[in-house]
């Protein structure tokens, strides 16, 4: 049995240490799958806590292997560990060191928390019966690290049975300070992007007749776009199409040839995401078309939706309620169209991805995600690696008692 009294209080007592990871990684913020600064403090610290690693996974990714007391199955923690191209404003004594970058997502405290509960882990190592594997990825924000992560063998030797994820902020706005949100199935939608040439035939403005207007083309094309989501899509199942780019033309009196447009799909079922992609296309052909114009399409699978696993998310769901107390969970009863790989590991082992409060009103603390001003309350950090700790012990310990029974 795991003695939760216990893990908490030396969790409490590593706050101040996990408060200085994160400020440490906070002042070195990389970007993408090129971290060389990040994945080295990362493999110094797991090296000093006598963890074996692997690095170098998809360029700069780290992972740290606890082996128990006793063979058993395997448990994986997720940290993400890129930041974004930002330049910060938040005045900050440890602000970023690397202009034009800052961690303006969490990223920082993600990797500080999962050196706690590495730390926290290895106290209790004579009690796993099974491994608990500390993956710390690249590339969460751009390209996507996690599919090259999981090439590379970081869920192999040995083969991870259950995954936990955690993410800081403010990303359900409706959560008070410190509290853990859960939710199953669906709980972040895909992450697509969508590039459109509408071609014409350039001309005068003042002689309409003789061109093709790839502009009134668009016009009517944007409108029926919006209608896969007003009349196709089933209410209950969200789905968002934005166009964020729309680029044509170079003067007043002049008919461009023809007219860029690039946008996002976000869902939360894949076989929507395959029906939406299809349709947009028939969309644009037809359009097109019947306007004398052609075109051209790219529709770019990016990360997939978010599921989470219900039998895991019970078990984390219950090992927060035993640390914190039930005041403390929220349950997610809605996803957030908010994207994360996380989900291509979800796609590989069961698992669940929880989220933890960084907000903090009283103090002015509202993280903006991918802002500048962007902050978190670091009062929680402890939190955070109690709960990765706690939900490995815990399922490890269900799991070889079910095997035992």
């Amino acid at each position: 049995m795991v003695d939760h009294t216990k893990l908490l209080d030396q969790a409490k007592g590593l706050q101040e240490q996990i408060v200085t990871w994160r400020r440490c990684f906070h002042e070195i913020p990389e970007l993408g799958l090129d971290l060389p600064k990040t994945s080295a403090l990362v493999a110094q610290e797991l090296t000093a806590m006598g963890i074996d690693i692997q690095t170098g996974l998809a360029q700069s990714g780290v992972v740290g292997l606890i082996r128990g007391n006793k063979d058993g199955p395997t448990f994986a923690l997720r940290a993400d560990m890129d930041a974004l191209p930002v330049t910060e404003e938040t005045g900050v004594p440890f602000a970023s060191k690397h202009p034009g970058r800052m961690h303006a997502c969490g990223h920082d405290a993600h990797m500080a928390m999962l050196l706690g509960a590495a730390k926290l882990l290895m106290e209790h190592r004579l009690k796993l019966r099974g491994n608990v594997k500390l993956i710390f990825q690249p590339g969460e924000e751009s390209p996507g690290g996690a599919a090259p992560m999981i090439a590379a063998g970081a869920l192999d030797n040995p083969k991870v049975e259950a995954i936990l994820g955690l993410h800081i902020g403010a990303i359900f706005k409706d959560m008070p300070a410190g509290t853990i949100g859960l939710g199953y199935g669906p709980l972040m939608a895909s992450l697509d992007r969508f590039y459109i040439k509408v071609i014409g035939r350039g001309g005068h403005g003042a002689m309409p007749e003789i061109a093709v207007d790839p502009i009134v083309i668009t016009g009517v094309l944007i409108g029926a776009l919006q209608q896969l989501v007003s009349r196709e899509q089933k209410s209950t199942h969200p789905l968002v199409l934005t166009i964020g780019r729309v680029q044509g033309g170079s003067t007043y009196n002049v008919i461009p040839s023809f007219v860029e447009l690039e946008g996002t799909v976000r869902t939360t079922r894949e076989e929507e995401r395959c029906r939406i992609s299809q349709r947009m296309e028939q969309i644009v052909a037809g359009i097109t078309s019947a306007l004398q114009g052609s075109y051209e399409f790219r529709y770019d699978f990016g990360y997939p939706p978010l599921i989470t696993d219900k039998a895991i998310t019970t078990q984390v769901k219950d090992t927060a309620r035993q640390l914190f107390g039930p005041d403390a969970i929220v349950q997610l009863t809605e996803p957030t169209m908010g994207s994360e790989d996380m989900a291509y590991y979800l796609e590989q082992v069961p698992g669940t991805f929880v989220f933890l409060s960084g907000a903090n009103l009283a103090k002015g603390i509202v993280p903006l995600h991918h802002s500048p001003q962007f902050q978190i309350d670091e009062d929680v950090l402890w939190k955070g690696a109690a709960l990765m700790a706690a939900s490995a012990l815990d399922w490890l310990s269900e799991s070889n008692n079910k095997e035992e029974a």
